[in-house]
């Protein structure tokens, strides 16, 4: 906002001083928001990173379980194709400063062996356990992830905001109240001084009248 676009009055004075005022608490807001932002997501990061340790060495094992039952079984595809499909899962959102955080429920499946024993063995069993195990985990990694996600692009927007109201608007609006301020007080002072040579020029008008009046009454 340059200060040529303002005309200076003391209507748009108090029109920019309440501007300013709200962009004082716009910026106070998100600035507010952000830090709590940060608190949620900073709460969040050291999960992510145990539940990533977590799941990579469950994996490790879950995959070595698996290469040593199909060395030993053979091709186990159709035993993997007997393990149904899990349908368990439910996401649902809790808003934190206007941020829809995912919230998932997760209705476990009961743990059942559900290819036949007579074609498995105990290293396939193993697996299975160790791939249920990743899944459970990683239902619950998806939902700090996705939470950590969702944060941080919330935490840009209200830093770029804050920034924008802090650096931009706000200076720009001061700029203006000192633009109008002194221009109506110059007006003021310029008022004052016409005033006063008005004032003076009446005065001397009257004295000379006076004068004149005084020198007519003496003649007589």
């Amino acid at each position: 906002m340059a200060n040529k676009q303002v005309f200076p009055t003391k209507g748009n004075l108090i029109a920019t001083k309440k501007s300013n005022d709200l962009a004082h608490m716009g910026y106070e807001l998100m600035d507010r928001k952000r830090n709590i932002l940060t608190r949620e997501m900073m709460s969040l990061m050291d999960d992510v990173k145990l539940l990533r340790d977590k799941i990579t060495i469950t994996y490790q094992k879950a995959y070595y379980a698996l290469q040593q039952a199909n060395m030993s079984l053979g091709v186990i595809s159709d035993l993997v194709e007997a393990v149904p499909v899990d349908t368990g899962i439910h996401i649902s959102y809790r808003s934190v400063m206007g941020v829809e955080i995912p919230k998932i429920q997760y209705d476990k499946q009961e743990y059942k062996l559900t290819y036949g024993l007579d074609h498995a063995n105990s290293k396939l069993d193993y697996a299975y356990r160790c791939f249920y195990k990743v899944k459970e985990m990683t239902v619950i990694l998806a939902e700090v992830e996705n939470s950590v996600y969702r944060l941080a692009n919330a935490i840009r927007k209200a830093q770029k905001r804050a920034n924008a109201l802090k650096n931009i608007v706000i200076p720009d609006f001061e700029h203006n109240i000192k633009f109008i301020t002194d221009a109506l007080e110059e007006k003021e002072r310029e008022e004052f001084s016409r005033q006063k040579v008005i004032k003076a020029t009446k005065d001397r008008r009257k004295a000379e009248e006076s004068a004149t009046q005084c020198h007519q009454l003496k003649v007589s």
